[in-house]
Order: C-alpha cells, then sequence, then structure tokens
C-alpha cells in the first residue's frame, strides 16, 4: 500500500510539473501597455536573409502589419504551417508573414535552406517570406529578434522565444504590439482582431 501510494503521489507531482511547464512555457500571451516607451530603435532599419540568401531590407514593410514567427519542421507545432499558409492566403493584403527558422529549440529544424524550403513547399504549399536558418534567443540571435525582445529597442518585453512557432506581432507602425505562445494557433481570435482591426 506504501509502494502504491509513493507511485501515485510521484505521479501527480510529475502531472502537475508538466502543467505548470506547459503554463509558463506555452501559454505566455501579452500585449503592449497603452503608453509604450518611445525607443530610438526603428523596426523598419532591420534586414535579414531570406531562404535564398538575398538580403531583405525591412524598410519594404513599412505601412504593414507583421507576424514574425520562428518555425521548425520537427515539432508539434509543425503542422502551423498550414495555417499560417491559410492565413496568408486569405489575408496576405492584410497581414505579412515572416517566418524564421531555428534550430534552438530541441534540435527540431535540423535541415539546410535548401531542405526546409522544400519541406515547406511540398508539404504545406507555403508563400510567404521564409528566411535563413537562424538562432531566435541568446547572444547569436539574428538582428529581427534580439529587437523583438530587447525593451530597449521595442519599448516594452523581454520576452524571447519560448519554443517553436512562438508569435510576435507588429503594426504598421513598426511597432510591438503582441506577443503569443507558441500553442496560440495562427487563426485564433486574438491574431485574427490583429489583422481585421
Amino acid at each position: 500500500m506504501k509502494f502504491l501510494a509513493i507511485i501515485l503521489f510521484s505521479t501527480l507531482v510529475s502531472v502537475s510539473s508538466i502543467y505548470i511547464l506547459r503554463e509558463k512555457v506555452f501559454k505566455l500571451n501579452e500585449t503592449a501597455p497603452e503608453n509604450v516607451p518611445f525607443s530610438d530603435s526603428d523596426f523598419y532599419s532591420l534586414s535579414a536573409m531570406d531562404i535564398d540568401g538575398n538580403t531583405v531590407n525591412f524598410e519594404k514593410y513599412r505601412g504593414k502589419k507583421l507576424l514574425i514567427v520562428n518555425v521548425a519542421s520537427k515539432c508539434g507545432y509543425t503542422n502551423q504551417y498550414k495555417d499560417l499558409q491559410e492565413l496568408h492566403k486569405k489575408y496576405n493584403d492584410k497581414v505579412t508573414i515572416l517566418a524564421f527558422p531555428s534550430n534552438n529549440f530541441g534540435f527540431q529544424e535540423p535541415g539546410s535552406n535548401e531542405q526546409i524550403e522544400l519541406f515547406c513547399e511540398k508539404n504545406y504549399g507555403v508563400e510567404f517570406q521564409l528566411f535563413e536558418k537562424s538562432d531566435v534567443r541568446g547572444k547569436n540571435s539574428n538582428e529581427v529578434y534580439k529587437w523583438l525582445s530587447n525593451i530597449s529597442d521595442n519599448g516594452w518585453n523581454d520576452k524571447s522565444p519560448r519554443w517553436n512557432f512562438f508569435k510576435y506581432l507588429v503594426d504598421s507602425n513598426g511597432s510591438l504590439k503582441a506577443v503569443y505562445s507558441s500553442s496560440t494557433n495562427p487563426l485564433d481570435k486574438e491574431i485574427m482582431d490583429f489583422v481585421l482591426n
């Protein structure tokens, strides 16, 4: 009986730990406060290499709403590519999707840029902007993700991605408006409100 009680207790602790981890890592959603302090760092001065090795200057996104997402092809959330493509297909006149492949989480993006691009086209018909594989957190983070997770650059957020398919919404003025967890689907109400309003 004592052995059974120990097993039951251990199971409860494990389940509780998983729940807490899931809530802390995957349920983080935040929106910008009403009065975000002015930042000297201009979002439109950023650039990144696309998946084909071409420089993309973010000035081209001035006046557009953006959904920026770090992606991976071997993740439990990889199927969100389908929803991202649906969002792009239906609303590309209202929001531009910028996807950054990364191997930062669980080594779930092991492929080369060419392999990633082929995977996205073949499996999900991806037509939205893919960038080259890069780090999205830590000291080697690409400059876009440094801006997204640095309060002195974006005015309010210091959260770097917690996992693959972590989402940032940037409005048509180049201001970071919201951060959404991996578990938030690209077609969820909160994101659609941003897209449509």
